[in-house]
């Protein structure tokens, strides 16, 4: 009796091509719906309190949802921005609804930094829920700069130059109003 396995290989290789064609379909397909699905996320997420700001920041808007708000001005290509930047992702994440966290890149977006006495990066602003700027205790260990204006001396930024911690950033947060 003579076996020829020749068209049985054949038909086995044409199958397993089937199944690894189709097994690579149903990846690239369930990838394209995980972004999609990201994608509606974000679109339906109130634009104040989305990570990245692409479009001129309503600071006063901002301040009347009555949080708690940091403002991170940095750079995706900064190795400190590149540093913080998922510490930031996280508290935007984690913390939404109890504190607003932004991050504007002003080397993609150098006229969203108009307006802020930014001299290095990444340098963020904060404002306490009551939307004036914060003032930190010396228990938060952290140095920070407080600008007024010439005029009035009225105290309109706080902020830090340089990367912090997640333990800083929720330190200051903390003592921002955010429970």
């Amino acid at each position: 009796m003579d076996q020829n396995p020749r068209p049985y290989t054949k038909v086995m290789a044409v199958l397993l091509i089937a199944v690894v064609l189709g097994g690579i379909w149903l990846i690239k397909n369930r990838e394209k719906e995980e972004l999609q699905g990201i994608a509606s996320n974000d679109s339906q997420q109130n634009p104040d309190f989305a990570l990245y700001v692409t479009e001129e920041l309503d600071l006063e808007k901002l301040k009347s949802y009555g949080l708690p708000i940091i403002i991170d001005f940095g750079a995706d290509s900064c190795l400190p921005c590149k540093e913080m930047a998922p510490v930031l992702k996280d508290l935007n994440e984690t913390l939404q609804g109890k504190a607003i966290v932004r991050f504007v890149d002003v080397w993609k977006y150098r006229n969203l930094a108009e307006g802020y006495p930014l001299r290095a990066i990444p340098t963020q602003f904060f404002f306490d829920k009551d939307g004036k700027p914060y003032i930190p205790s010396e228990s938060i260990g952290v140095p920070m700069q407080m600008y007024s204006t010439r005029e009035t001396n009225t105290h309109i930024f706080t902020l830090h130059e340089g990367g912090m911690t997640k333990e800083q950033l929720l330190m200051a947060l903390k003592e921002m109003g955010v429970e």
